[in-house]
């Protein structure tokens, strides 16, 4: 989990600029953007794009924790900032479970891992856009 602390609110033109190189429409299907090929390179492409997405998730959670700050400094509270941190680990543990069965249930037994990372990624996609709206 990020702290307050280690919070700098020069990191959100940052964060919006990784949002917006990083992440991709968010109905597309990763294993199909990394086109044709073998299990292998479709594989490792679906993990760098998984990476990709999981550092812009990094940068657009923290500036969502930075407009969440902002927002209960203003209001006097630490409400919005302990809802948002309930609201990523709610969607970590959604993800997890979502993805795990994604892959379980994926039809071609030796695509499975695949299936699942392409999950993460398009659910990453999903999260950011939404922490994205919300630090607006």
């Amino acid at each position: 989990m990020l702290k307050p602390a280690l919070l700098n609110s020069a990191i959100v033109p940052s964060a919006c600029l990784a949002v917006a190189l990083l992440a991709k429409p968010a109905l597309a299907n990763p294993a199909l953007e990394c086109g044709e090929g073998s299990q292998e390179e479709i594989g490792s492409c679906v993990a760098d794009d998984e990476e990709g997405v999981e550092a812009a998730l990094f940068n657009a959670l923290e500036a969502a924790m930075i407009a969440a700050a902002e927002r209960d400094n203003t209001n006097g509270g630490t409400a919005i900032e302990a809802a948002l941190m309930q609201s990523q680990t709610a969607w970590e543990a959604f993800r997890v479970a979502h993805c795990a069965f994604a892959g379980e249930a994926h039809n071609v037994r030796e695509d499975a891992g695949i299936a699942t990372r392409a999950c993460w990624t398009t659910l990453g996609r999903a999260r950011v856009e939404e922490l994205v709206r919300f630090s607006r």
